[in-house]
């Protein structure tokens, strides 16, 4: 089950971005008083009652100045045709639009001409329904504010939601209200059981070409052009008795060198086909070397814990000796040291050289994800691992783990009771994870550690 995409979009300066950092919980978007700071969507997870969703915030859309020419701010004015069409898309793809409107300068005219082309959208019969919108009246922080946002009844777009982003002031309110848009999760779908596996990686590493030479026929556009690939596309298949399900995707880049338009919109389709898979397939092109994007990735699939294997493209550019091979997995594996445990296979997608590799692999990946080690074993680990290695300490203070237990599998969680987590160290908590991976290696599988302080030492 995807989850559902919530979009904020109003005209410059309304408080969208100040909207999207509180739900998020943290300062990712740039706020500031000068209107359309925010010119590209940015994207990220938030959560209200249990339910997960993706936030897209959007830059500011004033359609009188659109048809005016009328410059936002400086610079501002060549931007207006991108953003309209990136909120047009982000609208497109949302489940649920947050229409902000500013409750302290009352109704404007561009909220007037946005509210028409929201109920406009609304009638639109083209084979999807429209998502609902949200009407939220910010910047309500006083009752005088809050008073006039009932003004906003005129927009035709129900009832407003008062609120203020920056104190956080009837956003709980509001979320109530979202959440009761989601689409309800499926009770009598049957269950898809097969083997997620995600191709992810910047453009034109060649994912497309790996994925028609895992099935084995041309199920994807091929093209030396960057960002063919728009939607992620699913591919069932079976191998050695196994459903697998391929999940082909757009190609992502640094927010900043993203193009407007349908392929910034791609990116979020890549999170969400990052976030349901199992085993992503990250495709690097070894002809450009490891770049920042590919680090980004990286990063992406480790914060969603999922497995993943390097996948060396474009083996055959590459002049070799016997030392090739063994110097370029030193220098990527260098490149992306936060990754240790991935296992990296070097192939050629346009001419399958290799490729029979990665479905055995993906098998033995999924498969070491869903290990549960037992108690007895883990226990000797970390006794063993205490007794070489003194832990840290302070203040004549010890650390010391007691027991450990893996409470979960997909992916691997160890819950550990300790006498003080306020003495754990990060390098020390690394140094247990790399001896229970020389026990066993879980490999291409982020594991997670988790800290629980034992009762009676609370107590004291």
């Amino acid at each position: 089950m995807r989850k559902p995409v919530v979009v904020l979009v109003g005209r410059p300066n309304v408080g969208k971005s100040t909207l999207f950092n509180r739900l998020v919980g943290e300062r990712l978007a740039i706020t500031d008083e000068i209107p359309g700071t925010t010119r590209d969507r940015l994207i990220s997870e938030a959560d209200w009652a249990g339910q997960d969703f993706f936030i897209v915030d959007t830059g500011g859309l004033d359609p009188t100045a659109l048809r005016n020419q009328e410059p936002l701010s400086i610079g501002s004015a060549d931007f207006m045709t991108e953003i309209r069409a990136q909120t047009e898309i982000a609208m497109q793809e949302a489940d649920v639009i947050l229409f902000l409107v500013d409750a302290q300068q009352g109704v404007t005219e561009a909220d007037r001409e946005l509210a028409q082309l929201l109920r406009r959208r609304q009638t639109v019969k083209d084979g999807k329904p429209f998502p609902p919108v949200i009407l939220v009246a910010n910047k309500a922080d006083s009752a005088a504010a809050r008073l006039s946002a009932f003004d906003f009844y005129s927009l035709g777009l129900g009832e407003p939601f008062p609120i203020s982003s920056i104190h956080g002031t009837g956003t709980g309110d509001l979320l109530d209200a979202v959440v009761a848009h989601f689409p309800p999760v499926p009770q009598e779908e049957e269950e898809d059981t097969s083997i997620k596996v995600a191709i992810v990686g910047k453009q034109n590493a060649g994912k497309s070409s790996l994925l028609n030479n895992l099935v084995g026929q041309e199920r994807s556009i091929v093209s030396a052009i960057p960002g063919t690939t728009r939607d992620a596309i699913d591919t069932p298949i079976e191998f050695e008795g196994k459903q697998i399900t391929l999940i082909d995707t757009a190609g992502i880049r640094k927010r900043g060198a993203i193009e407007p338009g349908v392929e910034k919109y791609s990116v979020l389709r890549s999170f969400q086909a990052i976030e349901r898979c199992d085993v992503a397939l990250l495709v690097i092109d070894v002809a450009a070397g490891i770049t920042a994007q590919d680090t980004h990735i990286a990063g992406y699939i480790l914060d969603a814990m999922k497995s993943v294997i390097l996948v060396a493209n474009k083996w055959d550019l590459i002049e070799k000796d016997q030392n090739t091979m063994a110097e370029y997995e030193q220098r990527i594996r260098q490149e992306l040291n936060f990754l240790p445990y991935v296992p990296v296979v070097f192939i050629s997608a346009l001419s399958g050289k290799r490729v029979n590799q990665i479905l055995p692999l993906v098998l033995r990946v999924y498969e070491e994800r869903h290990v549960h080690l037992p108690t007895s074993q883990l226990n000797r680990i970390l006794q063993n691992a205490q007794d070489m290695h003194q832990p840290p300490s302070a203040s004549g203070k010890i650390f010391r783990i007691y027991y450990g237990t893996q409470v979960r599998s997909d992916p691997p969680t160890f819950m550990l009771y300790c006498n003080d987590v306020r003495l754990a160290h990060f390098t020390y908590m690394r140094y247990i994870e790399n001896q229970i991976r020389k026990e066993y290696p879980f490999l291409g599988t982020p594991i997670r550690l988790v800290l629980k302080q034992r009762k009676r030492e609370q107590a004291k």
